[in-house]
C-alpha cells in the first residue's frame, strides 16, 4: 500500500480501533481535475465501522475522521468519500 494510504490506516486505526476499516485510492478517477495530484494518492473512500461512532451523527463522525487526518487534508489529500458505521448499523 503506498505511503499516503498508510499513514491514513494507521491513523484511523489509532483514532477509531476500527472492526473494519478499507481505504481505496480513488485518484485515478479525478486525473486532470481541481486538485489532483499527478502523483496520485489525493482523493480516498474510507469505509470504517467502529464502536467510537454509536450514539454520534453522520457530521459528528465525519469531524472525527478529520481531526485524525487533519495533516493529510491540509497536505496530499484533497478529497474523501466516508462511509462510516457504527458496528450492526446497516451499510
Amino acid at each position: 500500500m503506498p505511503a499516503v494510504a498508510d499513514g491514513i490506516r494507521a491513523k484511523l486505526e489509532n483514532a477509531l480501533s476500527p472492526e473494519l476499516l478499507e481505504i481505496i485510492d480513488d485518484s485515478h478517477r479525478h486525473a486532470g481535475h481541481a486538485g489532483a495530484n499527478p502523483l496520485g494518492e489525493s482523493h480516498f473512500t474510507v469505509r470504517a465501522v467502529a464502536a467510537v461512532f454509536a450514539g454520534k451523527s453522520r457530521v459528528e463522525r465525519q469531524r472525527l475522521v478529520y481531526s485524525a487526518l487533519a495533516e493529510e487534508m491540509a497536505g496530499r489529500v484533497h478529497a474523501l468519500a466516508l462511509v462510516l458505521r457504527a458496528p450492526g448499523e446497516p451499510g
